[in-house]
């Protein structure tokens, strides 16, 4: 498999590199090319980097929520062979239901900006499709004069947003059946007749669907950290790992359902099974699974955030002044500190001309 295959290649001389010299001390290091695939752990980084750089200049100065909608465990199921279609829907239903709510006058009336970022995991890497969302706590009025903020620690009411969401995403999947847009086999084959699609779903629409919403971000600040850690993340990141060999691996694991020092523990599966549960969250070929809706969307986007900070009194951001330097020409060398250059690139399967400054070794005397 391509991403598989991306993955294991990341970072090595598979992918070829460059070499960089310290133009103090000649200190030599190597560095291969990254695999840029973006279900790979080890490059989601700086793409992280990258893109938060262009969502500072969107930050208001208020208070920023943090909604999740959940699918429901059934639904999650028919999502593994109808990911596009099904995860499609979950951010249309989400993103309609917030916008909705939050215009409607008894609840805050007013246009507010969402980000939406796709997770398809638990911790133990089941399958567990949900979208997070960052909202400013506040919109523009109806008529784009004035700022209306919501409530202290309160964004909009969880059950009405779940009434709504369940509603949505339910119309939505029967009119995608209908249009011939889902595909079902094995256990769930006999749903691709119509009758058998709505007894499915009629237990859904009694169900409470879970939405949640946390208390606000300490400020802006907080909001980039956060979705620093979220907007790139993988299924499962290098820091969760503890042991892997040809047999099994091991990995730290959270239980969100306990409290306290006990959620936090270990799993230990066959290697087979690891990979398997890692290849359920590979998305579809150029499915974005981090969306802008209301004053984030679109063109309008910029224009938007302008006016809200505009009513908020607020001066626009400057963005900071690109630096053309290289990440290895701007990279310090390890050694003395000074400017790393780079010296030599080589090709993919190539092996570099220079060779890298060996590790120092340090030698401890015993002065008992």
């Amino acid at each position: 498999m391509k991403v598989m295959s991306a993955i294991e290649s990341c970072r090595t001389a598979a992918l070829g590199g460059h070499i960089a010299r310290c133009e103090d001390c000649s200190h030599t290091i190597i560095a291969y090319n990254s695999c840029r695939n973006r279900h790979c752990p080890k490059c989601q980084g700086a793409a992280a980097r990258e893109w938060m750089a262009e969502r500072q200049a969107e930050l208001l100065p208020v208070p920023y929520f943090h909604i999740v909608f959940t699918l429901p465990a059934g639904i999650g199921d028919i999502a593994y062979t109808n990911k596009a279609v099904i995860y499609d829907l979950l951010f249309k239903a989400s993103s309609e239901t917030m916008l909705t709510i939050a215009s409607d006058p008894k609840h805050l009336g007013a246009r507010i900006g969402i980000t939406s970022v796709l997770h398809t995991w638990g911790s133990a890497m089941t399958h567990h499709p949900h979208v997070h969302m960052i909202v400013p706590g506040g919109g523009l009025s109806p008529d784009g004069e004035r700022w209306i903020a919501a409530r202290p620690n309160f964004f909009l009411p969880v059950l009405v947003l779940s009434k709504l969401f369940r509603r949505l995403m339910l119309q939505k999947l029967v009119a995608a059946h209908k249009a011939g847009k889902l595909t079902f086999f094995g256990e769930h084959a006999h749903l691709a007749e119509s009758r058998a699609f709505a007894g499915f779903l009629a237990p859904l629409k009694k169900t409470r669907w879970f939405v949640y919403s946390k208390r606000p971000f300490a400020g802006p600040g907080a909001v980039l950290a956060y979705l620093s850690r979220y907007t790139h993340r993988v299924a499962i990141s290098n820091r969760r790992l503890i042991a892997a060999d040809a047999n099994s691996v091991t990995f730290k694991l959270k239980d969100y359902r306990i409290e306290g020092p006990a959620r936090y523990t270990t799993m230990t599966l066959a290697t087979a099974e690891f990979i398997r549960r890692f290849l359920i969250h590979v998305l579809p070929k150029g499915f974005h699974r981090i969306r802008h809706y209301g004053l984030l969307a679109g063109t309008a986007k910029a224009e938007m955030v302008e006016k809200a900070r505009e009513v908020l009194a607020v001066p626009a951001t400057e963005p900071d002044a690109e630096d053309n330097v290289t990440t290895a020409q701007a990279q310090q060398c390890p050694c003395c500190g000074g400017r790393m250059h780079i010296i030599e690139t080589f090709e993919a399967g190539c092996q570099p001309r220079h060779r890298p400054t060996p590790p120092i070794l340090t030698i401890r005397f015993d002065t008992s």
